[in-house]
């Protein structure tokens, strides 16, 4: 099947998802019932479906919280778009238009992982790879070029919190799994300051030159969530970041697979 437009296929996955959802859920609603090919979802789909939304459908949508877009229609008509092709869009935001803090600051932190497994990453000093998707089905960045700060965690017990000024966390990563820490942690989280680009590469790191009020708003945000406080119900207000999911190491996958072929081949020959 031929992709559909961005546009379109926001309309049928809103549709089919009762009329109304976060641009996040459309965005895996589109990637699940395929109405986009793998080869065009790119590393950011849930950027690409806000800036869609923000810029091209406004006239359908109507947003009923930040995030949550509901269609005016209905019973929207999915064949109305059929003939637009997809139009420029300019490089999606890392949150819906409008949902972050004053005037569009993003902050200090652009993109974050929540407690990834170190069981999953191969470590390899500074070849290191920190592989995570935006959406099931996105294109993988990978993250070990990211500059920003870290927890460690043993368990849900945080252990180590660190900074990585150059952006090499990857290398840093891998350096704790061999110095004091080594046997002090399982998990990870990461909070980076180099945005995510469609392609799935990482941008450079932002220019110097912020707000007080945004720096404060974004230290709040990180204890938030790095430490997960029972009585904080939301996230801090400067955390306007995507999350991103781990996926494993390719290098991983693939001795998962040769052991448990292994293993087969054994229990077959008894």
């Amino acid at each position: 099947m031929a992709d559909m437009t961005w546009r379109k296929a926001i309309l049928r996955a809103l549709n089919d998802l009762g009329g109304e959802a976060h641009y996040a859920d459309i965005a895996q609603e589109i990637i699940d019932r395929g109405y986009r090919s793998k080869d065009s979802i790119g590393a950011t789909p849930a950027n690409t479906v806000a800036a869609n939304i923000s810029m091209h459908l406004t006239e359908q949508l109507l947003k009923v919280s930040p995030g949550r877009y509901r269609l005016l229609d209905e019973k929207p008509s999915t064949t109305s778009l059929a003939g637009d092709a997809d139009q420029p869009v300019a490089q999606p935001p890392s949150v819906a238009p409008g949902e972050g803090a004053a005037d569009d600051d993003m902050g200090l932190i652009n993109a974050f992982g929540m407690f990834w497994r170190r069981e999953e990453v191969h470590w390899q000093g500074k070849a290191t790879r920190l592989r995570g998707v935006q959406q099931d089905g996105a294109t993988p960045t990978d993250f070990a070029g990211q500059a920003g700060v870290y927890i460690l965690y043993d368990g849900n017990r945080v252990v180590y919190v660190g900074r990585v000024t150059a952006t090499r966390l990857g290398h840093r990563l891998a350096e704790h799994t061999r110095d004091r820490l080594s046997a002090r942690w399982d998990r990870f989280s990461w909070f980076g300051v180099r945005p995510v680009e469609e392609n799935g590469t990482l941008g450079a790191v932002p220019a110097a030159g912020i707000s007080v009020d945004t720096l404060i708003a974004t230290m709040e945000a990180l204890l938030i969530e790095g430490i997960e406080p029972p009585q904080n119900r939301r996230q801090g207000d400067g955390f306007n970041a995507v999350e991103f999911i781990q996926a494993a190491d390719p290098d991983i996958e693939e001795r998962r697979r040769s052991e448990l072929i292994g293993h087969l081949l054994s229990r077959g020959g008894r």
